[in-house]
């Protein structure tokens, strides 16, 4: 089922369009005129997904993706340039208006999975950084591209970079601001697989975003806040969360019935669709 979402938004609704598939939201950016670049009716908008998935347990994925050519091109330098957004301390509150979405992103307890072909450039990059899983197509192209601008970077790339590629290779991409492609993103650990072209990357993000919707929610969420802590948490902490959460996962009404349809050898609700001949 496919049904246009109507929850309150911003007067452009056009930035961002909201679509529900079953119990997954399909987010598309929607500014292909300027790449996809961030305006602050789109910061609103997705913010208010956010919200919406946070409220409606009957949603259980997102996937996120560009419309026309580019996933993201980042900030609207453009607008940046023309803006009245002048002085320092302007700046840095609108950089903070920005903190909600993100942080929103970071935590949520259902997966994202982000569709990225053609530019996925600075804040575009760190979009795509705050997905659980990152698909490409062989024309997308990584950029952290603050250097050229002399900015620092932000949307949180700062954080998930050197988690997802090391400190070593986050450095260099940052200070370099150099062009990763599909392949060479791929081998960092940035995506998870590389399609041949926009049309197979969206039906290989849908069928992964199908699968997910069929996984319990309880069981995703506890995995995504344990693997949250792990980097910070000792073993014995982290032993700890887990033998928690997995009391808690294995006395879920989805964890029973699982486990009988194990037992009278029945297929299982939830798994991971094998790779396409599509897929690199």
């Amino acid at each position: 089922m496919v049904t246009e979402n109507t929850m309150a938004a911003p007067k452009d609704t056009r930035d961002v369009i909201v679509t529900q598939i079953d119990n997954a939201l399909h987010i598309l950016l929607n500014r292909p005129e300027v790449n996809n670049a961030f305006s602050s009716s789109m910061r609103d908008r997705l913010y208010a997904a956010i919200q919406q998935c946070e409220q409606d347990k009957s949603i259980k994925a997102i996937l996120i993706s560009g419309s026309g050519d580019h996933f993201c091109s980042g900030g609207d330098v453009k607008a940046m340039a023309s803006n009245d957004v002048n002085t320092a301390q302007q700046r840095l509150h609108r950089m903070r208006t920005f903190h909600p979405l993100i942080i929103g992103l970071a935590q949520l307890e259902i997966p994202i999975i982000a569709a990225v072909n053609g530019a996925a450039y600075g804040a575009g990059f760190g979009l795509a950084l705050l997905a659980d899983v990152v698909l490409a197509s062989e024309d997308a192209k990584f950029c952290m591209a603050f250097q050229r601008l002399g900015l620092a970077p932000d949307f949180g790339a700062s954080y998930t970079l050197p988690r997802i590629v090391g400190l070593q290779h986050a450095k260099e991409i940052m200070l370099s601001g150099r062009i990763i492609d599909a392949n060479e993103a791929m081998k960092l650990g940035i995506t998870l697989e590389t399609l041949k072209n926009k049309d197979a990357l969206m039906a290989r993000a849908l069928e992964i975003t199908h699968a997910l919707s069929n996984a319990s929610s309880l069981a995703l969420g506890i995995t995504k806040r344990l693997l949250q802590h792990s980097l910070e948490s000792t073993l014995p902490q982290m032993l700890e969360m887990e033998s928690t959460a997995q009391a808690v996962a294995a006395t879920s009404s989805y964890a029973r019935n699982a486990f009988q349809r194990f037992a009278d050898k029945e297929k299982l609700l939830y798994r991971w669709p094998e790779k396409s001949n599509n897929s690199k």
